[in-house]
């Protein structure tokens, strides 16, 4: 059966990280917990500390929580490894999770896809507030570090007052609608952040992560880009549904794994980081055109059904300002929009 971590080019993805000056030596022998594991970020991070203790012999413990184990045995090929462990758990329900030490946690685990905001937004709430709240409290008996995977989505709609968001920014938000459960419960996440830390002296980090695509996406994902990748490698057209005017800020999996290790292991307690890069700025339009070009289909323009409308965003200008990561972590992305579009296609295709 070939999996990712059999293929050179997601190796070399890897790789590109692992050649990066990040404090590897915070992490060696020490145990990470790591949330969302079988997700698009998540088992891209857990994929990197493995190939990191073969490398460099980083003896870091992996303890990678999830639902479903079966799902997992699929997504991470670990499990016969002593360096990783997986526990089934609902992070909702604090009786599911056994006592645990842990050196750092990475609360990566959320609903990140419009279908699931509009069938599942208590599902969606649960994972941002409830999830986190458990894991805020582990924090708080290991003595551990935290990292909450915060997103664009804070920022709200842009109220015409700025091309960029930098992290003092804040915009217009409707909470009064369905899509809410995902900005609204991210936005409660970081406040949650701040009184753990304030009133319990847990260090939390936190990094606002741009749209996330790479060669870890899931079948089920349905955001925007997701699907065009989905289709064009299916050799079908892909479909865009609007005009395809919207200007956002998109980023490869593998820089926002290594923007968030930059945030846990060199940010400041109580900050909040953009993760985005300009080269990766661009309308919904134009990126459907790269994975067409990338994928040899065509463009066509489609409405979306009531349930789908439902959970899409409604910002159409959500560009964000990176310098900050930038300047005062050091940490600067690899892949511009079309590298990692292709290299997307080509992994996916592989596989």
């Amino acid at each position: 059966m070939i999996t990712r971590t059999s293929l050179p080019l997601y190796l070399q993805e890897l790789d590109s990280v692992c050649r990066q000056d990040i404090p590897w030596d915070c992490v060696k022998g020490k145990t990470l917990v790591v949330s969302g594991a079988t997700g698009m970020i998540g088992s891209f991070l857990i994929d990197l500390i493995m190939r990191l203790n073969s490398i460099y012999e980083l003896s870091c413990h992996v303890v990678a929580l999830g639902r479903k184990r079966q799902k997992a045995e699929k997504r991470l090929p670990y499990f016969d490894s002593p360096d990783f462990e997986f526990i089934e758990c609902d992070l909702s329900n604090t009786r599911d999770l056994p006592a645990l030490n842990a050196d750092y946690i990475l609360h990566l685990a959320s609903s990140t896809h419009p279908r699931a905001y509009a069938s599942d937004p208590i599902g969606t709430i649960e994972g941002n507030v409830d999830g986190l709240r458990t894991l805020l409290n582990l924090a708080d008996q290991s003595r551990a570090e935290l990292l909450f995977a915060s997103s664009v989505e804070v920022y709200g709609e842009n109220r015409g007052d700025v091309e960029r968001f930098n992290e003092s920014y804040s915009g217009y938000l409707d909470c009064n609608t369905l899509r809410a459960c995902y900005n609204e419960s991210k936005r409660l996440g970081e406040a949650m952040c701040q009184a753990w830390k304030s009133q319990r002296g847990v260090s939390v980090h936190i990094a606002r992560i741009a749209r996330v695509y790479g060669p870890t996406l899931l079948p089920s994902d349905s955001k925007a880009l997701s699907q065009f990748i989905h289709n064009g490698i299916a050799g079908e057209n892909v479909v865009l549904k609007s005009e395809g005017n919207q200007l956002f800020s998109y980023l490869h999996v593998a820089d926002a794994v290594s923007g968030i290790l930059r945030v846990l292991l060199s940010g400041e307690s109580g900050q909040a980081y953009n993760l985005a890069d300009e080269s990766s700025d661009v309308r919904l339009r134009d990126l459907a055109k790269v994975v067409c070009d990338s994928c040899g289909v065509s463009l066509e323009f489609c409405l979306p059904d009531a349930n789908e409308a439902a959970g899409y965003s409604k910002a159409t200008l959500a560009l964000m300002d990176g310098s900050k990561a930038k300047n005062e972590l050091g940490w600067k992305a690899v892949y511009d929009i079309e590298t990692g579009i292709n290299e997307t296609v080509d992994i996916i295709r592989e596989l």
